[in-house]
């Protein structure tokens, strides 16, 4: 059995986090988006970084790429898909402290009905602090890249001059502000 008795449990405070992206758009520059509708649960044990976890979803429909017109095409049949699948989902399967203040945290990220295992690399959680109204907060940084084909979003385009519209590879980032729970 863990023993979670130095654990700590945190809620994602949704007005305060975002999950970015960034991927290649024509091969010549960078498309950045990001999603504003995350939840979720962190349970770091700083005695223990193996006993932690961490489940967050992402609301799909809320992509914003700043463009109304691609963010349509994003939430489409072609892309995300969010009719049928409206949830992006991460559920860690093992945390592991790195450094001071820095870990790996390996789960499976479910995206447009895929699921794959991903390595999150996770800045923080940083020192407690007391908010205005008396909650106390923490914040964390991750990122982690993948490949957009493995999650079956494949639609593109070729360009005439070589190459595609949309690249492969997406940069993911994630701005957590966590509230510790009672």
């Amino acid at each position: 059995m863990t023993d979670t008795t130095t654990a700590v449990t945190y809620s994602v405070d949704p007005t305060h986090s975002t999950a970015g992206f960034k991927v290649r758009h024509m091969m010549v520059s960078n498309v950045r988006g990001e999603f504003s509708g995350l939840a979720g649960t962190v349970v770091f044990d700083p005695a223990n970084p193996a006993n932690s976890k961490v489940e967050t979803t992402i609301d799909a429909a809320t992509v914003n790429t700043r463009d109304d017109q691609r963010d349509a095409h994003l939430k489409s049949a072609d892309f995300l898909n969010v009719e049928q699948y409206p949830k992006i989902a991460f559920v860690s399967k093992k945390v592991e402290a790195v450094g001071p203040a820095e870990h790996t945290v390996t789960g499976d990220l479910t995206l447009h009905g895929v699921t794959k295992e991903v390595t999150l690399n996770v800045e923080g959680p940083h020192p407690e602090a007391r908010d205005p109204w008396g909650n106390t907060r923490t914040g964390a940084s991750a990122t982690t890249r993948i490949n957009r084909k493995d999650f079956g979003l494949v639609w593109n385009v070729g360009l005439e001059t070589g190459g595609v519209l949309v690249g492969e590879e997406v940069q993911i980032h994630l701005e957590l502000e966590l509230v510790r729970q009672p």
